[in-house]
């Protein structure tokens, strides 16, 4: 997933339509995760604007990125402190908003999220959320700011044995 990610990454990336214009803001939170799951830079970047106004706060190293390069950036970031932390099979699961605000063509939505991996081959898991900023145009909305926010992740507990 890694290497896809970096070459994808590498690539220019212009803003794309995120979907339907009919669509909700969360479908596009979803869109974007799924993508990532599936290791589709392309896919999850097409999610997000390509304008000076995205920013992005992770709690990867240097943990803000602004700009209009500023996904693939942090796609470079992640997969970089991913190898060098020994994180591999990374997913993300998304849940109903627990806030969702749209006002016009703009958008503040709260999703709460699991995020499970391997680290060092052991199951690692941390419940976190994400907020999302979103603007609608004509094709569709699209991410101009998240934050991921969360606690450190926690080694995944084995199931109990069966007497």
């Amino acid at each position: 997933m890694r290497k896809l990610m970096i070459a994808v990454a590498c690539l220019a990336l212009g803003t794309s339509a995120a979907g339907a214009a009919d669509e909700k803001p969360v479908a596009t939170i979803q869109k974007f995760i799924d993508a990532f799951n599936k290791g589709d830079v392309a896919g999850a970047a097409a999610t997000h604007s390509a304008t000076p106004d995205l920013a992005i706060v992770d709690e990867v190293p240097p943990y803000l990125w602004q700009g209009a390069q500023a996904f693939q950036s942090w796609v470079a970031d992640l997969d970089s402190d991913s190898r060098k932390n020994g994180i591999s099979d990374q997913n993300v699961t998304v849940s109903a908003a627990t806030r969702e605000l749209v006002s016009g063509d703009g958008a503040y939505v709260i999703v709460p999220t699991v995020y499970t991996f391997k680290q060092a081959g052991k199951p690692m898991s941390v419940k976190a959320q994400m907020t999302v900023v979103l603007k609608k145009g004509a094709g569709g909305w699209l991410i101009h700011g998240w934050t991921w926010t969360g606690p450190n992740p926690k080694p995944v507990a084995a199931p109990a044995a069966k007497p």
